[in-house]
């Protein structure tokens, strides 16, 4: 550990195109980020180019981003962290915060968007469980591409935390140029927005992938809100989150532009191409995947109807051709809105 006093840095625990963009952003406005990877290759190759080429090509780090090859490197007294990982890895990070003898969190943020499988548990059930109950747990989530922001382009986006001085301290984190950070206490609704908006885009790029048009993602975006806060609504979520950034912008954001994984994902799967050479092809995480395996374990257990997440979870998990997944939406019974 080293001996550098770090009472205004932040640790930033993921080094994937979007815990990248988010540690460029802040290191931005002059304040000293150390970013880590689990992958050492990419790590090195960081330092040497003071640039992510991998996912975020010929943009080059501000001075005060720091590359560090392992949690040891942090200086001493570092308790600011940020954790920007697959929502599959999130709680063994968090494991590994919490066992490293050096460290102590007084803060945790994360821009993980996802459920856990098998539980489905939010990330901050995960972080209830993992940590102490003095650090202070912040979710981060809105309408925001990762080489955007990267490149200073405008962004705004939703910060919840249970108590407000926590929301305050991350969101004055990110809160700066042209990027806009707003607070809120709901994390329940803001986590569930995005977790939820990868599996509707998934949809969204699936029926364009087929050719259906634009009254068709229209109507998916639509109704894929509609389940989205319908879902919210029995888990603790607060309905006017849904309207906001974390709700109805990140979502149409994300079914409609081609930068999504997601979106891509579902393009794929309705052009006849295999999930596997979809996965391959765009070569980083596609959250909404593992979302719907939990979003549609969770409607279930809760008896929420959720036919378009039920509709992705088949595609996926059970061999539906993608046109048969779309016909079974559009001969669902007449119903009212």
């Amino acid at each position: 550990m080293a001996d550098t006093n770090s009472q205004d840095a932040i640790a930033i625990i993921g080094a994937g195109s979007w815990g990248t963009a988010l540690a460029m952003h802040i290191a931005a406005s002059g304040r000293t980020c150390y970013l880590w990877g689990h992958e050492a290759d990419h790590q090195l190759e960081m330092q040497a180019t003071h640039s992510n080429e991998r996912f975020l090509p010929g943009i080059r780090f501000p001075d005060p981003l720091n590359i560090i090859l392992s949690l040891d490197d942090l200086p001493n007294n570092t308790d600011a962290f940020l954790i920007v990982v697959p929502s599959h890895a999130f709680r063994d990070v968090l494991r590994q915060l919490h066992e490293h003898d050096e460290l102590h969190p007084r803060i945790i943020a994360w821009g993980t968007k996802g459920l856990e499988l098998g539980t489905c548990n939010l990330m901050s059930d995960i972080a209830d469980s993992e940590l102490p109950d003095q650090v202070q747990r912040v979710v981060i989530s809105g309408p925001s591409f990762a080489g955007e922001v990267a490149r200073g382009m405008p962004t705004a986006v939703s910060v919840a935390s249970r108590t407000s001085a926590a929301a305050n301290e991350v969101a004055s984190w990110l809160h700066h140029g042209n990027f806009r950070a707003y607070t809120l206490e709901d994390m329940t609704g803001v986590q569930l927005g995005g977790s939820l908006k990868n599996v509707m885009a998934i949809a969204a790029g699936i029926s364009d992938g087929l050719g259906f048009g634009a009254n068709a993602r229209a109507a998916l975006i639509t109704r894929g809100l509609a389940e989205i806060s319908r879902l919210a609504s029995h888990v603790g979520g607060n309905m006017e989150t849904f309207m906001g950034l974390a709700g109805l912008g990140d979502l149409v954001l994300t079914c409609t532009d081609d930068q999504s994984r997601n979106r891509r994902c579902g393009l794929g799967l309705g052009a006849g191409k295999s999930l596997d050479a979809v996965v391959k092809e765009i070569g980083q995480e596609v959250e909404g995947i593992q979302s719907a395996a939990a979003a549609w374990e969770l409607s279930r257990r809760h008896n929420v109807s959720m036919p378009i997440t039920e509709q992705v979870h088949k595609v996926l998990y059970e061999g539906l051709p993608a046109r048969d997944a779309v016909q079974n939406l559009l001969h669902r019974e007449q119903k009212h809105e």
